[in-house]
Order: structure tokens, then sequence, then C-alpha cells
């Protein structure tokens, strides 16, 4: 992944995200967020009850946009990403616990579950370089 997409993602806080309801009709919900870039997953902390857990369950695909947590109009910078959600007997979801209360560990006192989001792919804008300038990036495919 490229090194200004992983400074971005570990330096923000908050994401919106979309996954699909039953009949195929978008549902957007907004989170907090820790990234671990070693394994480029995106943790998000839910309960298991929420509208969005039991939408992801059955359906794990997701799109999301994270913002600057600070927004400067004249900068325009963000990422939109699509990925999966990982089902909680996955290996990669192992780490999503501790790593997300390590960066919020307020989030201790809250129930729930550390979701693990497998990023597929990932389009920034950020026009502090250049203005509508593009960085894009897809998981490498395995044979």
């Amino acid at each position: 992944m490229k090194d200004a997409i992983i400074y971005f993602l570990e330096e923000q806080t908050c994401a919106s995200l979309c996954c699909i309801d039953e009949q195929e009709n978008p549902y957007c919900f907004s989170c907090f967020f820790a990234f671990n870039s070693a394994d480029g997953l995106l943790y998000f902390n839910s309960s298991v009850e929420s509208q969005h857990a039991l939408l992801v369950a059955e359906n794990p695909v997701i799109a999301g946009t994270v913002l600057p947590d600070k927004l400067n109009r004249l900068l325009i910078k963000g990422i939109q990403f699509t990925g999966t959600v990982l089902p909680a007997d996955n290996s990669l979801t192992q780490k999503a616990y501790f790593f997300y209360h390590k960066k919020f560990p307020m989030a201790l006192a809250i129930t729930g579950r550390v979701y693990a989001i497998e990023i597929n792919s990932i389009k920034m804008t950020d026009s502090s370089k250049l203005f509508g300038g593009k960085l894009l990036w897809n998981k490498p495919l395995t044979v």
C-alpha cells in the first residue's frame, strides 16, 4: 500500500461505511476506526445487534469513505474504499480487539465486537500536492 495512504489512514479516526440490506438497498453508518497497515485491515467496534452488524453478517461486502478529522476546505483530501468484513473466526481478526482498543481505550467500557474489514481497493484524493490528484491501490491478487 502506498505510504501516503497508510499515513492518512493512521492519522484519522472516523469513517462512513455502507453495506447492503436484504432488498439490496444501501445502508450507511459512521464509526470510529483503527487502521492496521501491516495487514491492510480497518477495525471498528459495534454492537452485534446493530442493524449494520446484522446486515454485514449476511453480506460482508462493504464500501466506505474517510475524510480528515480536521477539514480544510481549500485542500481536498479523502479516501474511498471497498472491502470485506471478515468473520469473527478468521485468523486475521485475532488482533482486532487489542489493536482497536490501543487507539480507543475508552471503548473498553462499551460492549460489542471489534470487526475487521479487509480492504480490497482504495482511491485517495489529495489536492495538497496537485489539485484533484488521485492515488489508486488495489489488493494484490493471490493465486
